[in-house]
């Protein structure tokens, strides 16, 4: 899924990129920079990441975490420089698998990260977490957290429009033209923020693409499959039918992220289609409000439906961090049950490791009944050779919604990177 992916994803997301994060903010304490008691964070997890920090500098009287927030496109352009002008934080947001600049594959390669797999978690996450948590083998990312790409509603709007969250492709697009009709959009989109343009697109895939073939990523790898002569034409057709069918507000690409969050929010919109992690962020901008996860469908078979849900942005050390014994315990804690649940009920998301006593938010029952029944795909950038697919992708939505380029010449973009690899 944004990115994820999204599409990250994705995402995601993310990246979102994934999938994923808001606008940017700096965060830091008054008591200086260096020595042992401090230590130095940077991180995509706006809105969340305060409270972990504070429960983090609680539990280790003395402890000063030093942080700095910002959006995944932003942090993704930084990470990278700062990484190998040796000015980059003890601790960094890092994404699982292949598929953005920030991502694990591309940051562990050149020996920026260290190396986790010592740390005692890391053997006890699943195996689809660990795929895209390691690289060579060794684990150099704590995910905290799984996330899924849907369909966010905000219920108050919904009950004033009397409509009900539509389970088929033609109800989705019976549903967004009632929408319309009664003044109220029925989803926000941020296109202005280019990993939000992989969301959508992430969420049919996942049915069209997947819901067909779960083996589709191997006969990629393989050389046995494209992106242009696959179903990605087919999630990319209906992509542009719910933007011509008026599901979104007007003028996608003259709205950001955040400006997206307000109009689902507020109600201005009867939701948004977006990662789970979008929930905690709608809450802060209507803290009355209540909003429900649901897939998006892609197809008139509901039980054919599958959702985008994979591993969510992590935490990576610095391999020369100033302060490794502060990180490794920062994230340590990030992954103990503590700081995990805490992590995923203010995201709005689900734990990575079992037996967290993590009690699932009733906005999340539906995203939880699908990881429980297989009915999950990971994003589909985690899976790509080279973070340029992603990017490319990215930037081709946005043409595409601007009428400068078209879907065909998108995916054969897409087949080109995918072909160079890594």
């Amino acid at each position: 899924m944004k990115t994820r992916t999204l599409p990250a994803l994705a995402a995601a997301v993310t990246s979102i990129a994934v999938l994923a994060a808001c606008s940017g903010g700096t965060k830091a304490d008054s008591g200086g920079g260096g020595g042992s008691k401090t230590l130095t964070l940077a991180s995509v997890d706006q809105g969340s990441v305060e409270d972990v920090v504070k429960a983090f500098e609680k539990a280790n009287p003395g402890v000063k975490v030093r942080y700095t927030t910002s959006g995944a496109d932003q942090y993704q352009q930084q990470i990278r420089t700062q990484l190998s002008s040796g000015t980059a934080p003890d601790v960094m947001s890092v994404w699982p698998g292949n598929g953005n600049p920030g991502a694990t594959h591309v940051l562990a390669e050149p020996g920026y990260l260290r190396d986790l797999s010592d740390q005692p978690w890391a053997a006890k996450m699943p195996d689809a977490i660990k795929s895209v948590a390691q690289y060579e083998g060794k684990t150099y990312n704590a995910v905290f957290g799984q996330n899924g790409i849907g369909a966010v509603y905000n219920q108050q709007a919904m009950a004033k429009a009397g409509l009900t969250a539509p389970d088929t492709w033609t109800k989705l697009l019976d549903f967004c033209r009632a929408a319309k009709a009664k003044g109220t959009p029925a989803f926000a989109l941020g296109n202005q923020d280019n990993w939000v343009t992989q969301l959508v697109q992430y969420a049919l895939v996942a049915t069209t693409v997947y819901g067909e073939d779960r083996d589709f990523d191997e006969k990629m790898q393989a050389g046995q499959a494209t992106f242009a002569e696959s179903p990605w034409t087919t999630a990319l057709d209906k992509y542009l039918t719910m933007e011509k069918t008026g599901c979104f507000q007007k003028n996608p690409l003259g709205t950001n992220y955040e400006a997206s969050q307000g109009l689902a929010a507020t109600g201005k919109t009867l939701g948004i289609v977006q990662g789970n992690w979008v929930i905690a962020l709608l809450k802060q901008k209507n803290p009355k409000g209540t909003f429900t996860f649901k897939a998006l469908p892609a197809t008139d078979d509901p039980s054919a439906t599958i959702v985008p849900a994979a591993a969510g942005a992590g935490y990576g050390v610095n391999a020369k961090a100033k302060n490794e014994d502060l990180a490794l315990k920062f994230v340590n804690f990030v992954m103990s049950p503590e700081g995990m649940n805490l992590f995923v009920k203010k995201q709005g998301g689900l734990p990575s490791l079992p037996d967290t006593g993590f009690a699932v938010d009733p906005s999340l029952a539906e995203l939880s009944t699908f990881i429980r029944a297989d009915r999950t795909v990971p994003f589909m950038d985690q899976l790509w050779p080279n973070a340029k697919v992603q990017q490319t992708m990215l930037s081709g939505l946005q043409e595409i919604f601007s009428d400068q380029s078209t879907p065909r010449k998108l995916l054969d973009e897409m087949d080109a990177d995918y072909t160079a690899g890594s």
